[in-house]
């Protein structure tokens, strides 16, 4: 009964070959619409976060700022500097306090043979390879805690400086030369999508042990301190207790939050979060309008369908057929018409995605993907679409007299 059932409804469609192309015409750009534009928006997000934790994943950078507010007798406007030993007073007092590293920062001449320019030089610990995402390309490796005790002359180094003064894929295991001292380059960093820095990008950092720099430079005060939470739903509580325990040391007001300058990039997260979920819930809506547009053809078409079909309904009823079957039997044949229009989008969307990829636009947006979810949510919608749209031919077809449908 259901092969006979699908005969009928494609000489019924034949029969109306302008019509049913309009109607699939609808429910295939439909269908194109929201497969693409979810794509293209889902592509952009994880593009727009991969991108932003280039800088770091979760992480607070602080620096030292001026006092708003009078204090204990201390007038406002006092600069506020970090000391090296902020950090184990940090670590001994703020549970919630993850990974944690000071920067020192200075201009230095770096060269490499009788070539080299200014730049800009960073001493950390070994924690701000996973503060900041710096991770070596193969065969090197980042600062570690040897280099830290032995004070050693190593450095790490950005992709791009690595360019300039060896050339691509030729600095590891060189020297090269910081203010005439020599230092050893035990790793490279990998290149990396960043859409936010300070000092410059990484792929022009150059990096050393805090310690070395200590002993070669003589750093008193940190240039700022760069850590993250535990959890990252604990990084307001963290940097509440980060102003109680300074502002205690420092004398200023643990409410002043001028007297530290934070950058907490979990508040960039959850705009990027809210700001691409209302994106891709826009780019959605439009492509449910096409859609829609077309269930409203599918529902034209079956009630053409019905009308031409009224006689052979009035006999199906009159010799037994029940009011569901010949409810489902409309139901079924919508679905039909809205699952090929359906199938032919969803194929021609794999063709836009694929002739997309080709083109250099992964710097851009990133890779396209038609994900799973954006599968599941199109069939959804195609199926409710496609209930919606032959419920009221179907409840119509079922409802109508025998008598006056064979008269008809």
């Amino acid at each position: 009964m259901f092969f006979k059932n699908l005969i009928q409804l494609f000489r019924d469609l034949r029969h109306q070959k302008l019509r049913t192309a309009l109607t699939l015409f609808g429910i295939i750009w439909g269908a194109v619409a929201i497969i693409v534009l979810l794509t293209f928006g889902d592509a952009f997000n994880k593009f727009s976060m991969k991108a932003a934790h280039g800088l770091g994943e979760g992480i607070c950078i602080m620096w030292g700022s001026r006092t708003s507010i009078p204090y204990e007798g201390f007038n406002r406007g006092r600069l506020i500097r970090f000391k090296e030993s902020d950090i184990r007073l940090m670590k001994q007092q703020i549970p919630e306090l993850g990974l944690i590293s000071p920067e020192y920062s200075r201009n230095v001449k770096v060269r490499v043979g009788t070539e080299g320019y200014s730049a800009n030089l960073s001493a950390v610990y070994p924690e701000f390879k996973d503060l900041r995402n710096m991770i070596p390309a193969e065969g090197g490796r980042f600062l570690n805690k040897l280099d830290m005790e032995n004070r050693r002359r190593v450095v790490f180094i950005g992709n791009q400086v690595e360019e300039d003064l060896f050339g691509k894929g030729n600095g590891l295991h060189q020297y090269l030369y910081i203010n005439s001292i020599p230092f050893h380059v035990v790793g490279v960093l990998k290149p990396k999508i960043q859409n936010s820095n300070y000092n410059g990008g990484d792929d022009g950092r150059i990096l050393i042990p805090s310690s070395t720099y200590e002993g070669i430079f003589g750093g008193k005060f940190l240039s700022n301190m760069i850590y993250k939470a535990t959890d990252v739903k604990y990084t307001q509580s963290m940097k509440d207790k980060v102003y109680k325990v300074l502002g205690k040391k420092y004398k200023f007001s643990p409410d002043d939050r001028e007297a530290l300058s934070i950058w907490d990039t979990t508040e960039m997260e959850k705009f990027f979060g809210t700001f691409f979920g209302g994106f891709k819930l826009f780019l959605g809506i439009v492509g449910l309008m096409t859609l829609i547009v077309g269930g409203i053809g599918v529902s034209n078409i079956m009630n053409v369908v019905v009308e031409e079909r009224t006689r052979e309904i009035g006999i199906k009823k009159a010799i037994g057929a029940k009011k569901r079957v010949i409810l489902s039997q409309y139901l079924v044949e919508t679905l039909v018409i809205t699952g090929i229009g359906g199938t032919i989008g969803f194929l021609i969307s794999r063709g836009i995605v694929s002739i997309a990829n080709m083109f250099p636009i992964e710097k851009y947006v990133g890779v396209l993907t038609i994900s799973p979810t954006v599968a599941i949510i199109t069939v959804s919608i195609l199926g409710l679409i496609g209930l919606v749209a032959g419920w009221f031919p179907a409840r119509r077809a079922a409802s109508l007299d025998p008598v006056l449908a064979i008269r008809k």
